[in-house]
């Protein structure tokens, strides 16, 4: 059987903590937040913890990774 191949766009997105969480960005970052105030975007640059309902969705993009929840 030959070995599964990592989706490389979920490989760039998602990382995984030591204690085993999925981490992201945020979304809304990129583009048309001139009418943001600088609070708003500093308040997007931090990431966050994935959803736990995403986690078997991100298995399949990312099979060999390991985490320990």
């Amino acid at each position: 059987m030959p070995k599964m191949k990592t989706h490389r766009a979920g490989a760039k997105r998602y990382r995984v903590t030591a204690t085993g969480k999925f981490m992201r960005k945020q979304a809304g970052r990129s583009h048309l937040n001139s009418h943001m105030s600088s609070r708003a975007k500093r308040s997007l640059d931090h990431t966050v913890v994935v959803d736990d309902t995403l986690i078997p969705k991100i298995r399949v993009q990312l099979p060999y990774l390991k985490y320990s929840r």
